[in-house]
């Protein structure tokens, strides 16, 4: 495949996956979504809520994240040993169903403590590399792009860390793009003061 045919096939893929998410709100049953959501809960926790740092939260993220990142893991374009077995399955319709009933879930307040220095150091952090532009002035998300307020460290510090290095699936390439400015530093400064960020409780 060239770079050119790549490119395009990449942005038919979001194009896709975006338009995918968008229809969601008008489309999706929620209490479908919560029936279907009962296998998610042995990796996600209760309602989306992760006990494990290094497992997502899903509770509370926008439903077209939700939507467009299945999308990602059923298409292949974004990899895990079970989240690709999983959404392997799942239909359009599905994918929405779930998102609308995790977009609907409140939160659990965050359990991690953020470093002092680390509280008062991250915030001019998130404005330098403009994370609050993309993910909201509270990094609460929107649309298509991720709550990062209360999300698990682990998982975060994986994420980070697989956008720097271009092997994190980016849909827009916003993030791979973002990630090269970050030192190893910024990265743990910025995790330690995500995880703790209280997720609107």
């Amino acid at each position: 495949m060239t770079a050119a045919s790549a490119t395009r096939r990449g942005a038919a893929i979001a194009f896709a996956a975006l338009a995918l998410g968008a229809a969601s709100v008008a489309a999706a049953d929620r209490d479908a979504g919560r029936r279907k959501a009962e296998v998610c809960a042995a990796c996600h926790g209760p309602a989306g809520n992760s006990v494990n740092p290094a497992v997502p939260s899903i509770a509370g993220q926008p439903a077209q994240f939700v939507a467009t990142e299945l999308f990602l893991f059923r298409e292949g374009n974004r990899k895990d040993p079970q989240m690709s077995a999983i959404a392997a399955g799942l239909s359009n319709g599905d994918l929405n169903d779930l998102a609308e009933y995790f977009a609907a879930e409140r939160p659990a307040p965050p359990k991690h403590r953020t470093a002092p220095e680390n509280a008062a150091a991250a915030p001019a952090l998130a404005h330098k590399f403009n994370c609050v532009q993309c993910h909201g002035p509270e990094l609460m998300g929107q649309q298509h792009i991720p709550r990062l307020a209360g999300q698990q460290p682990d998982y975060l510090l994986a994420q980070l860390k697989g956008f720097k290095a271009g092997t994190r699936a980016d849909i827009d390439g916003n993030m791979t793009s973002a990630a090269q400015a970050l030192s190893d530093q910024d990265i743990q400064v910025l995790v330690d003061y995500l995880a703790g960020l209280s997720s609107g409780n």
